[in-house]
């Protein structure tokens, strides 16, 4: 079963929506070097993988608002994005943005369900050094 593994806040303005969420609910937030990305650190992680330690937790992201990704995402753990799209369209979901890969950490793709949700898959790269 693929599992829920994190969560995506599209915004319009990075600053102000970063002081939002600290303030309403004391998230840390971090820049990603190189990236228009913040990660946000919802809940206590484990300090060698980054992976929350509370069972069922998650951290998430925010990100730059664009005309197709307007809404909230739930990212899905899978392990191949490829098969996991081609499955997606079987059952009559869209691809919404193709696979592209986040350097030394895995990858990632947008697709489209079928009641017209846009939401995430992540495929971690097993080769990559935690």
């Amino acid at each position: 079963m693929a599992g829920v593994v994190h969560f995506e806040i599209p915004t319009a303005d990075k600053e102000r929506a970063n002081t939002f969420y600290q303030s309403a609910f004391g998230w840390t937030l971090v820049p990603m070097q190189g990236m228009d990305y913040t990660s946000a650190i919802t809940t206590p992680s484990d300090d060698q993988t980054g992976m929350p330690s509370a069972p069922g937790a998650i951290n998430g992201a925010l990100f730059p608002r664009t005309d197709s990704l307007t809404s909230p995402i739930i990212t899905i753990d899978v392990d191949d994005v490829d098969a996991a799209l081609k499955q997606i369209e079987t059952a009559g979901g869209q691809v919404a943005q193709p696979k592209a890969a986040v350097p030394g950490m895995g990858w990632f793709a947008y697709f489209k369900d079928t009641e017209g949700n846009i939401m995430g898959l992540w495929q971690t790269d097993s080769s990559a050094a935690i």
